[in-house]
């Protein structure tokens, strides 16, 4: 069987629908993180940690791109709340693992339930063969974006003196 190329007004389709999709997932978030007093990387980083079970700062720091001082003030915010716990590593007395505490979630669960149960409808409507390529879609796509997140971050440090962020005059 031969494959066809898609025409580029498809590929830029899929294209607007992932950027669709991604900033619908920022507000996603945004609200939820809102609703519990958390911070939109917080709740980012709580998910990343219920679906890895367990992690360690350094992990989670790689896997969001935040320095090692940024992850350990996430990490004790977190803890505070009462959302993770630190556990000694069984196989390095040095490192410990992040893990969650499943009760304190279970309120920020609920609020996801009847999205996830829509969308596993929703998902449900797609036939084997389609869903295989959705979740390759999906897979390689995030980790190319993955990818570019570590490329544009080592850039970043490697530009001492740049400014994230344009500054604002002030009237004054």
């Amino acid at each position: 069987m031969r494959k066809t190329r898609p025409t580029k007004d498809l590929v830029r389709r899929v294209g607007l629908e992932v950027r669709r999709m991604g900033a619908q997932s920022v507000i996603t978030s945004q609200t939820v993180a809102e609703r519990f007093g958390l911070h939109t990387t917080d709740l980012e980083c709580l998910d990343l940690l219920f679906m890895r079970e367990q992690a360690t700062a350094g992990e989670l720091a790689k896997a969001t791109g935040l320095t090692s001082g940024a992850t350990t003030a996430l990490i004790d915010r977190l803890e505070r709340a009462g959302y993770v716990m630190r556990v000694a590593d069984p196989t390095d007395r040095r490192r410990q693992q992040i893990r969650i505490r499943a009760e304190a979630i279970e309120p920020i669960k609920a609020v996801y339930e009847p999205m996830q149960a829509a969308m596993f409808k929703l998902w449900s409507s797609f036939s084997e063969r389609e869903l295989e390529v959705i979740a390759n879609f999906i897979s390689r796509s995030t980790d190319l974006a993955i990818a570019c997140v570590a490329k544009i971050s080592s850039e970043t440090a490697s530009k001492p003196g740049k400014r994230s962020r344009p500054r604002t005059s002030r009237a004054g």
